[in-house]
């Protein structure tokens, strides 16, 4: 068995995007895609569980984001009722969307069941560049609430 010592392995036709072995032995690329050099992943993609967007974000009073992957801003439309923008656009309005909402605190009036739903039109619901959501409980009330969670994948 041959074994090969370097530091960076690159392609012939560029000096960009190669792949680096550090001192410990680590592997560091910018880039990883599959054999026919499609459905590309950075490593910080695959870090975070390989959703294409996830957002955690109070919404009541001004909506603020906690934490977030690949989503820019997200707009209050109304009561229970918000718009999601992505950073990087999504490839078509074909993915999934999964989520939950409650209120902060425990006290059982507060517990009550909550859906997360695609809102909007079909047209602008689940667009390429957002999502709209709206919080509803099962009274039919849409509501803000303090916790809000939404994951997208595709």
């Amino acid at each position: 068995m041959s074994t090969l010592k370097c530091n960076r392995i690159e392609n012939t036709s560029t000096a960009s995007g190669g792949l680096d072995v550090d001192s410990s032995g680590k592997v560091r690329i910018t880039t990883l895609a599959d054999s026919s050099g499609n459905n590309n992943s950075t490593p910080a993609e695959i870090a975070s569980g390989r959703a294409k967007a996830w957002v955690n974000f109070n919404g009541t009073g001004t909506v603020a984001i906690r934490a977030s992957y690949n989503v820019s801003s997200i707009t209050d439309n109304s009561t229970g009722d918000y718009t999601i923008t992505f950073t990087n656009a999504m490839a078509d309005g074909n993915f999934a969307v999964a989520g939950s909402a409650r209120y902060a605190d425990n006290t059982a009036n507060q517990m009550r069941v909550v859906s997360i739903n695609s809102a909007g039109t079909l047209a602008n619901a689940m667009a390429t560049s957002s999502i709209r959501v709206n919080i509803n409980y099962s009274n039919s009330n849409d509501e803000d609430v303090q916790v809000v969670t939404v994951v997208i994948f595709r």
